[in-house]
C-alpha cells in the first residue's frame, strides 16, 4: 500500500493547526482515518516531520549470502541430504526451521526430485 501523499499530509496538519475542527472532523473532511490524523500529529511532535517513514518490515532470511554459498556447496556434495540433515550440518552457524531451509534451497534454484536435490536450469522451469 502506498503511503499518503505529502501534499495531503500537509493539508491535514494545516487544517488542524488552523483549528478548522476536531481531529475526527478533519479526518472526515479529508476522507482519511482518525488514526492517520493522530499519527501525523504525533509524528510531527516526535520527529519534526510529516514525511512518510519507510521501514523494512518482515523477518530477515535465516541464510545470508555467505551461508547461502555454504548451503550451495553442501548440496553439490550431498545431493541426497534431507532437510533435517542440512539443519544438523548448519546447527553451529544457523538456528532455523526446516521451512527456512527449504526457502533457502528454493532461492538457490535447487528443486527436490525424488530422493535428491537438483539444480533446475532456466529452460526446465518453463
Amino acid at each position: 500500500m502506498k503511503p499518503t501523499s505529502v501534499d495531503l499530509r500537509e493539508r491535514i496538519v494545516a487544517a488542524y493547526d488552523a483549528c478548522e475542527g476536531t481531529r475526527r472532523q478533519i479526518a472526515n473532511r479529508f476522507k482519511v482515518s482518525l488514526g492517520l490524523v493522530k499519527k501525523l500529529l504525533a509524528q510531527r511532535k516526535n520527529l519534526g516531520t510529516i514525511e512518510p517513514q519507510y521501514q523494512n518490515v518482515g523477518r530477515k532470511p535465516a541464510f545470508d549470502d555467505e551461508n547461502l554459498k555454504q548451503l550451495d556447496k553442501f548440496l553439490q556434495k550431498h545431493a541426497d541430504a534431507t532437510l533435517t540433515e542440512i539443519q544438523e550440518h548448519f546447527c553451529g552457524n544457523i538456528s532455523c526451521s526446516l521451512q527456512a531451509i527449504a526457502n533457502a534451497i528454493k532461492r538457490l534454484e535447487w528443486r527436490y526430485k525424488k530422493n535428491r536435490y537438483m539444480r533446475v536450469s532456466k529452460t526446465e522451469k518453463m
